[in-house]
């Protein structure tokens, strides 16, 4: 199937399984019957705009309904969508906007005035439903090869602008198949979706799920403050299949589960893992590894209770179906196990570049030396270990991660030394334990005057909250 799109493994599941209830949100739901039929006016709808193969489209939109509704007719007319998280200060949406120069956003009523002006026509799904309903609930003619664009997803930039990762159906198809396969995604199940739409966890939560006919619940924001009441929601929900971001899994662990759940599976990823599972855990606990540029996961394992001779923290595995890794060293020469060197991945699902940025993306994409095709320089710096998992050590260059999100020091830095009275500075990231990582920006002033509130007010109309020392 990695020749098919995926809004057509979709449409296969709402014809066999009509009834099925596809998402639920905060008591409401839709079938697999509706969720089809709204996905395909809005697509016909898009269309009529001319929304075609390679357009991309923005989403502007807080978790709803209407969400999933907006990301799934995007992909049915043909288009790559490019989330807008809500959170965002407007000059970084702005920024987003420009750079992917979307003419159409999808949002919501009430979220419309927050978007900057960019002369991008905006449609709220909310208000103008009634005209989209007009529109014909059949399944649009597929105009979209597996080489078209599914997504375009911005991450933390170095120079201080954020930038745009192509992710076409193909890479897409093969985290789906990958997905499914290992597992054993059924229409029984139950899973979960709280990463933000402007992560691609979220895409790793969405897709995999509603195409093999299972059920997808969107969690408030809220429960996640809390592990304790997260773990009793996950129980009383019924979920089955979880993604749960490497800090929050951390706590999960310390916690007290109930040995009859129907959660089987928790899948962790976006930071390195310090923890094994107990014994007692009533569910599979799957460590996972990949940036952005290679369709969300590149390496998977189950974390074993407890590894023998082995106190370091879990591995992050082995490479996912139609995936390579190599570890190699500058010269681009492979390094023997237990030797620490830049991971290199060749794969399906490596993106096809930076949007707008030919010297970044010829600079991490290159031709590989040892196969035909393309290696992705991670900058992550690993190590093979004797039994042929992979370790993950850190970053090679000034991208850290905290709290599991990527942010790149430069781009702050960058930022910051845009300020008329900064004259130099310095942004680290400070361990002062394992679980208290922060931001910490040194700054020479050009005014005494100049104070930490000044220059944090400053960061926050331009960064996002986490981005800010």
């Amino acid at each position: 199937p990695l020749d098919k799109s995926l809004h057509q493994l979709f449409e296969e599941q709402a014809a066999q399984n009509p009834q099925g209830i596809a998402v639920i949100f905060e008591g409401q739901k839709l079938t697999y019957q509706q969720l089809n039929n709204r996905g395909n006016q809005l697509a016909h709808c898009l269309r009529d705009k001319g929304v075609v193969p390679e357009s991309l489209v923005g989403i502007f939109m807080e978790r709803s309904l209407e969400m999933v509704i907006g990301l799934l007719g995007i992909l049915k007319a043909g288009g790559a969508y490019v989330p807008l998280d809500p959170d965002y200060p407007t000059e970084r949406l702005g920024d987003i906007l420009s750079d992917s120069g979307v003419s159409l956003v999808l949002t919501q009523e009430s979220l419309g005035d927050f978007l900057p002006q960019t002369g991008a026509e905006l449609l709220c799904l909310d208000r103008d439903w009634e005209k989209i309903a007009t529109y014909s609930p059949e399944n649009p003619f597929n105009l979209t090869t597996p080489e078209n664009l599914a997504y375009v997803i911005y991450t933390s930039g170095s120079t201080g602008k954020p930038k745009g990762v192509l992710i076409s159906h193909r890479g897409l198809m093969n985290l789906i198949c990958w997905h499914q396969d290992a597992f054993e995604i059924t229409p029984l199940d139950k899973t979960t979706q709280l990463a933000r739409s402007a992560f691609d966890a979220a895409v790793w939560e969405l897709w995999p799920c509603l195409t093999a006919g299972a059920s997808l619940v969107l969690v408030k924001p809220e429960i996640m403050q809390s592990p304790p009441d997260l773990r009793d929601w996950l129980i009383a929900q019924e979920i089955t299949v979880s993604f749960l971001p490497t800090p929050l899994v951390e706590k999960i662990l310390s916690l007290e589960w109930d040995e009859n759940i129907a959660l089987r599976i928790i899948l962790t990823g976006g930071d390195k893992l310090h923890h094994y599972p107990s014994v007692s855990m009533p569910f599979k606990l799957i460590n996972n590894y990949g940036p952005t540029e290679n369709s969300v996961v590149t390496t998977s394992r189950l974390v074993p209770d407890y590894e023998e001779g082995n106190s370091s923290s879990p591995s992050i595995g082995k490479p996912i179906s139609n995936t390579k890794i190599y570890i190699l060293d500058r010269n681009l020469q492979p390094l023997p196990i237990g030797v620490p060197g830049e991971l290199h991945i060749s794969s399906v699902g490596l993106a096809r570049g930076y949007l707008n940025r030919l010297e970044l993306t010829q600079e991490k994409f290159i031709s590989n030396p040892f196969n035909s095709g393309i290696l992705y320089k991670t900058g992550d710096l690993v190590r093979y270990l004797p039994d042929g998992n992979i370790e993950f050590l850190g970053r090679i260059d000034n991208q850290v991660k905290l709290r599991g999100l990527r942010i790149e020091l430069g781009e702050i830095q960058t930022v910051l030394e845009t300020h008329p009275n900064v004259e130099q500075t310095v942004v680290i990231m400070r361990e002062d334990s394992l679980y208290n990582q922060r931001l910490v920006a040194y700054v020479i002033r050009k005014d005494t005057l100049l104070t930490p509130q000044d220059l944090r007010r400053f960061l926050q109309q331009q960064l996002p909250a986490y981005m800010v020392p």
